[in-house]
C-alpha cells in the first residue's frame, strides 16, 4: 500500500480542490476547546473562493451542533454548511416511525426525534425497533453496561438504527464511547444494525447535495476533499466515495503516527490505515493552513 504524502499544511494542495467535506469533533475541535489553527485552515479556503461543508457523525441535526460550534467559539467564517449522521438518520427513523422504539441515549440528544411520531418504550421487549445515539452517560458507562439488554433484543431480531457510527471520541484529554460502539457489540450478538453517517452513502449525499447548491452547479468529484481523523468513518467514507482523503493522524490516536523528530511518520499513518484496509491520499498531524 502507497504511503499518504506528508503535508505541512492545506495550503499546499488546497487550489487543487473546490469542496472540503471535514469532520469537526477530532479535527477543529475536542469537545471541550476548538483549535485556532484548524479553524483558520478552513477560513482561509474559504475566503480563497472554497466551500468547507463540516460534516459529522454526532447524532444531533444540525442546529444543535451549530449551537455548539458557536460555543466553542468555532469562527462562522471556517465553514459554509453543516451536515449531521443526525439529520441522515431522520429519514431512516420516519419510514419506522411510530415504532414503538426503544432509545438508548442522553437527553440532548433527544432532537434527533422530535415531530417523527415515534412511540416510546423502555425495553427491547416491547419495541419494534432500538435507536441509539450513545451511551446515556458516556463519562462513565460502557458498551458491556448494556450487553444483557441489547441481547434481548437480538434475541428478538429487531433493528438496531444508530445515529452516531463513532466508536470512540476525544472529549478534552480524554476517550469517551460513542453509539457505534454499542453497535459493534449489537452486531457481535448477532443484531441488525442500520447507520446513516460516516462512512455510510447517506450522510454524503446530504453533504455533497449541500456543497453543489454552494457551488451553484454539479460538484467534480476530482476536486472533494474528505478531512478527518476515524479510520472506520471519516477514511473509509472516502474511500467508499472514490474522494481523495487528507488523514488527521493525531486525534483519537494520539501520538501513534508522530514520527522521533516530533513530525508526522507516514509509514506510521500507513500502518493505522492499513489496519483496516483504507487508504488516504494525504496525512498530517494537525489541519493548519
Amino acid at each position: 500500500m502507497s504511503l499518504p504524502h506528508a503535508l505541512t499544511g492545506l495550503s499546499e494542495i488546497a487550489g487543487d480542490y473546490d469542496i472540503l467535506l471535514c469532520d469537526i469533533w477530532g479535527v477543529i475541535h475536542n469537545g471541550r476547546e476548538s483549535w485556532p489553527e484548524a479553524c483558520d485552515a478552513l477560513t482561509r479556503f474559504n475566503r480563497a473562493g472554497g466551500h468547507v461543508v463540516l460534516i459529522s457523525n454526532s447524532p444531533r441535526p444540525t442546529p444543535g451542533v451549530v449551537t455548539q460550534l458557536d460555543a466553542l467559539k468555532v469562527p462562522r467564517e471556517s465553514w459554509k454548511a453543516v451536515v449531521t449522521s443526525g439529520d441522515a438518520t431522520r429519514a431512516e427513523l420516519a419510514k419506522r416511525a411510530p415504532g414503538p422504539a426503544w432509545i438508548i441515549g442522553p437527553d440532548r440528544d433527544w432532537p434527533l426525534y422530535e415531530g417523527l411520531g415515534l412511540e416510546t418504550v423502555d425495553s427491547a421487549s416491547d419495541a419494534a425497533f432500538i435507536s441509539v445515539t450513545g451511551p446515556v452517560d458516556d463519562e462513565v458507562e460502557t458498551p458491556e453496561d448494556y450487553r444483557d439488554r441489547l441481547a434481548e433484543g437480538a434475541a428478538r431480531d429487531l433493528e438496531l438504527i444508530c445515529a452516531n457510527p463513532d466508536r470512540v471520541v476525544q472529549r478534552g484529554d480524554k476517550l469517551i464511547y460513542c453509539g457505534g460502539s454499542l453497535a459493534d457489540l449489537y452486531e457481535s450478538l448477532g443484531g441488525r444494525v442500520t447507520m446513516a453517517g460516516k462512512p455510510f452513502g447517506p450522510i454524503y449525499e446530504l453533504a455533497l447535495s449541500e456543497a453543489e447548491t454552494l457551488l451553484g452547479r454539479p460538484a467534480d468529484r476530482s476536486r472533494v476533499l474528505c478531512i478527518g481523523d476515524g479510520v472506520v468513518t471519516d477514511v473509509l467514507g472516502a474511500n467508499r466515495q472514490a474522494l481523495d482523503c487528507l488523514f488527521i493522524a493525531q486525534g483519537i490516536h494520539g501520538d501513534a503516527a508522530r514520527g522521533a523528530d516530533g513530525r508526522l511518520d507516514p509509514a506510521k499513518a500507513a500502518d493505522l490505515l492499513k489496519a483496516e484496509t483504507t487508504y488516504a491520499r494525504y496525512a498530517a498531524l494537525d489541519l493548519a493552513w
